[in-house]
């Protein structure tokens, strides 16, 4: 339920997070919702989307996070899509380690219950280990 798209700065991430989002707001039931850490995409995605700026908050740890989006959830039973946008950028301490742990909880908490997750990454697609390139 997790998918990771990941690449260098400019090649495209944010322009295929968009059109994703474009996607889900059409083809899915459930809420949409886009984390991302500025305010960057506030036109380019319908306004029917739950637009969540990081920056509003105090992401210090992957912790943190975890507990966000689980207060998500918790709030709204009905959200069927979370799309990240370039969750280094989010997160203010973190790690490729810690991403690989996020990624895989954010997978089993997806699984059980019924949302989807698409996560962006600025970072070069050959240094990944494999168990974050399962994700990609």
């Amino acid at each position: 339920m997790v998918k990771l798209i990941v690449g260098s700065k400019g090649t495209g991430k944010t322009q295929k997070l968009v059109e994703l989002v474009k996607k889900a707001v059409e083809e899915e039931s459930g809420s949409v919702v886009c984390l991302e850490k500025d305010k960057n995409l506030t036109f380019d995605i319908p306004h029917t989307v739950r637009l969540i700026h990081a920056s509003d908050y105090s992401f210090k740890s992957i912790e943190f996070f975890k507990g966000f989006i689980s207060g998500l959830h918790a709030a709204n039973y009905d959200i069927s899509h979370v799309f990240i946008a370039n969750i280094l950028k989010i997160c203010e301490d973190v790690d490729m380690d810690k991403v690989a742990l996020l990624l895989g909880e954010l997978d089993a908490f997806g699984e059980k219950e019924n949302i989807k997750f698409t996560v962006t990454a600025t970072v070069n697609p050959e240094t990944l280990g494999d168990n974050i390139k399962k994700y990609c």
